[in-house]
């Protein structure tokens, strides 16, 4: 692993007309906005900037709030990539993405309007985003924008504008809190070089990182049929290096990308962490959320729910036993809280569980950790974490299963998708009876009915019921009728014969098995 800072992943997010597409205008030097529909972003869009050392506001430190605790200098030449989302109502499945993938958020708030409809909205998203390690929040910068406007009272509504960011539970510096407020014009760029330096001054503080030396992993967020180009996808890549040439999957969308191009259509062979790229290539256009992986990854990840599924299979309960070794006990506690919702599924039994946490805790995974995984037949999750050799040798040898990860999505998506596949094959389901067919009966013209022995448990009326032929399933069905000798009845036991009436119909034959059955 070569881990190595990267790039902070900034969101630009407010009411609709507060400028945020032309906040990104000044910045990038570009005129975005003025080639929007009445100059309101209908798409989301992601850039990347370099930030020269010049950009440094030259505030006195009395007035610098959050900069305090940061270093004087900064690199030059700082890269930041922004996602410019839509402002408008009917755009807030967008944004919530564009929330979703942040490392930090910026509020933009018109200083005339203060806090409207979509600012409170873009205050939950930011609540809720997702993109940095388990037990971090997104931090969040707020830009008042418009102060260049005639009439305002500038402290006045700087003013207002805080007290109202306190009630939806924004707590400014000035109140005791940490997010800090950059008045601003994105219009004249008074006060954008501050808004800049304090976006580097917090990345810097919370250590954005990633391996470009690992398999490229990133995010689709924009995707279009182009009648020039065929399937085109904004991505960002959020690890790795994504590279002209490589074959690749969007959730089950095969590609292999043959135009890489940046925000300014320049054309790229490489692309590395928090950097947007358009790509061209891809055989369909791809789900807009979709994960970044390829063909490689793939492959070790059907394999790697095989092999889990197979194991589930083979023991008495259906139930995915972990051990969690991570980072920080805040990455414990939101990956466990993460996977306890499986156990919350509707329909599970009281007391069921289809996770079951054997043990938890912090730093690396260890020989004791295996010997316990060995013991109770259950693998082991490690986040941010090493293996120690003894452990991964011990491991081979005992057939203890360890995943590592380093970014929290993959490991929930990589759990979860062994629980679904689980659930879709029937695997975690309660069977409350078997009978075995041996004798077939005409029922009217078109009807038969099946004459059964129970071999096992009891089969009722309502159940849902299949029909097994050498192993293979023949049909799923419910019962029309149940009769015992010549009586209807609503359940039949262990141990008596009885007849069966299908509906809808199923091809049975003597010899096959019925089962009654829930999936929970």
């Amino acid at each position: 692993m070569a881990i190595q800072t990267r790039p902070p992943i900034v969101t630009i997010l407010g009411h609709v007309d507060h400028g945020k597409t032309t906040l990104l205008d000044f910045i990038r030097k570009s005129s975005v906005a003025s080639r929007e529909h009445g100059g309101i972003t209908q798409h989301i869009g992601a850039y990347q900037v370099e930030v020269p050392k010049e950009s440094k506001s030259r505030e006195s430190e009395a007035n610098r709030g959050i900069l305090r605790q940061a270093q004087d200098d900064l690199a030059i030449n700082s890269k930041i990539t922004f996602i410019d989302t839509p402002g408008h109502a009917a755009f807030e499945k967008m944004r919530s993405r564009g929330a979703k993938v942040a490392d930090i958020a910026v509020l933009v708030v018109s200083i005339d309007d203060g806090i409207m409809p979509q600012t409170t909205e873009a205050i939950k998203h930011i609540k809720e985003g997702e993109s940095l390690p388990a037990g971090r929040q997104v931090p969040l910068i707020v830009a008042i924008n418009k102060i260049d406007l005639p009439g305002i009272d500038i402290k006045v509504s700087l003013e207002k504008i805080k007290k109202q960011l306190s009630d939806k539970g924004i707590l400014v510096e000035e109140y005791g809190g940490d997010v800090p407020v950059v008045p601003l014009s994105a219009k004249t760029g008074e006060g954008v070089d501050k808004l800049l330096e304090i976006i580097l001054l917090v990345s810097e503080m919370h250590e954005f990182s990633a391996d470009p030396t690992a398999v490229s992993s990133g995010v689709v967020i924009e995707a279009t049929l182009d009648k020039f180009k065929g399937p085109v996808a904004t991505i960002l890549v959020r690890n790795g290096t994504l590279k002209k040439g490589d074959q690749v999957l969007l959730d089950g969308v095969k590609g292999k990308i043959r135009g890489m191009f940046d925000w300014n259509n320049k054309p790229l062979d490489v692309a590395g962490p928090s950097t947007p790229v358009e790509v061209l290539g891809l055989e369909a256009v791809p789900q807009v959320g979709a994960v970044l992986g390829n063909e490689a990854q793939l492959s070790e990840k059907e394999q790697v729910v095989k092999s889990l599924v197979e194991r589930l299979k083979e023991g008495k309960t259906k139930t995915l036993k972990v051990i969690i070794k991570a980072d920080k006990q805040g990455s414990l506690e939101a990956i466990q809280a993460s996977l306890e919702k499986f156990n919350e599924e509707e329909g599970l039994p009281a007391g069921r569980q289809v996770v079951d946490f054997i043990a938890s805790g912090t730093g690396d995974i260890n020989e004791d950790n295996v010997k316990l995984a060995s013991s109770v037949g259950a693998i082991i999750v490690g986040f941010n974490v090493k293996i120690a050799p003894t452990a991964s040798k011990h491991a081979e040898n005992e057939h203890v299963l360890i995943r590592t990860y380093n970014i929290i999505y993959e490991l929930l998506e990589e759990v979860e998708e062994v629980i679904r596949t689980l659930l879709e094959v029937g695997q975690l389901e309660e069977v409350f009876g078997r009978a075995d067919i041996i004798a077939e009966f005409a029922h009217g013209k078109m009807e038969k009915i099946a004459g059964c022995r129970m071999i096992e448990g009891a089969i009722a009326k309502g159940q849902r019921l299949r029909v097994v032929r050498e192993g293979k399933l023949i049909g799923e069905t419910k019962l029309k009728s149940l009769k015992k000798v010549k009586e209807e009845v609503n359940k039949v036991e262990k141990g008596n014969d009885c007849g069966m009436l299908f509906e809808p119909k199923v091809d049975f034959a003597i010899g096959d098995i019925v089962e009654s059955f829930r999936v929970i």
